[in-house]
């Protein structure tokens, strides 16, 4: 089994289609962690670096409420609200993928605060990408370079908290270009973070007020709680199905979760038919792993 922590060359097979479809395409990427899911909803959540404690909460409680819900994290492992959507969904369960402005290897993730983060992310199942050599270090260019996957990869950017020339907003235009949904959070009137959001707001991008809002701009059902809809799903699961719900802590491939699972293969691949029918498992490119 390949271990998921070993930094490798991310095969164009696997490759969101969203990346073919953009000027200047990368010629390689470079990948850690679990290959992405084309059954999970990729949203880019981006905003200032010196966020006020307004666009802190915001960004928890929109990402809190969307727990349970088959959607991924896109940010860029930037200070600011990149690093509180990242930890913000780590606290949520959801799936993440980091794309750094530098290579993979932790000598030259910027910044180097963030190192852990992206240790976290790799171990709770998430993604990191670069289109970069892993020991390459960021340079200027490289930020906005990284924007436009982070863009390319999503079906829509959330922008919370920008300055009227922020950096912020280059990946809004992106989203734009790329025919991607602009969502963002209005602000107070009197603030220089809430400039670029309300901009945006003229110029027509969705206003988000509730994570409601987010999952019907997604095209999802959204439920009473998405959290309690799982724990029901849980419940109602066999002994079998469940032993190898807990054996999912990460994604896995099937192959070796039958090994683990000492169990024959027949009675493996019966109970994960059933737990992808009931939506607690995924699997995509013959991993395994829980939504």
């Amino acid at each position: 089994m390949l271990n998921k922590s070993t930094i490798r060359v991310f095969d164009k097979k696997q490759w969101p289609e969203g990346l073919s479809h953009i000027p200047h395409p990368p010629k390689k990427l470079f990948i850690e962690g679990a290959v992405l899911s084309p059954n999970l909803k990729y949203l880019c959540v981006v905003g200032s670096r010196k966020y006020t404690s307004y666009g802190k909460e915001v960004c928890e409680k929109l990402i809190e409420g969307l727990k349970g819900y088959p959607i991924a994290i896109v940010s860029g492992l930037a200070v600011g609200i990149d690093s509180i959507a990242h930890y913000s969904a780590l606290k949520a369960k959801l799936k993440i993928v980091a794309i750094p402005g530098s290579g993979l290897s932790r000598n030259v993730i910027y910044p180097q605060t963030n190192r852990k983060l992206a240790d976290k992310i790799i171990e709770a199942g998430g993604t990191l990408i670069s289109e970069y050599e892993p020991e390459f270090m960021a340079m200027l260019h490289t930020f906005p370079e990284r924007n436009r996957l982070m863009v390319a990869i999503s079906q829509a950017v959330l922008i919370i908290e920008a300055g009227q020339k922020s950096g912020t907003l280059i990946t809004a235009r992106l989203a734009t270009d790329y025919n991607k949904d602009v969502f963002t959070v209005p602000g107070s009137i009197y603030s220089k973070n809430s400039e670029g959001p309300h901009m945006l707001l003229r110029l027509g991008a969705t206003p988000i007020t509730s994570s409601g809002d987010i999952l019907e701009a997604l095209g999802l059902e959204r439920a009473e709680d998405g959290q309690k809809m799982l724990d029901l799903k849980y419940n109602e699961c066999s002994v079998e199905e469940k032993e190898l719900l807990n054996l999912l802590l990460e994604p896995i491939e099937k192959d070796e979760l039958i090994r683990i699972s000492g169990k024959p293969a027949h009675e493996i691949n019966s109970a994960l038919c059933m737990l992808e029918i009931k939506g607690l498992i995924k699997e995509s490119g013959g991993e395994v792993y829980r939504v």
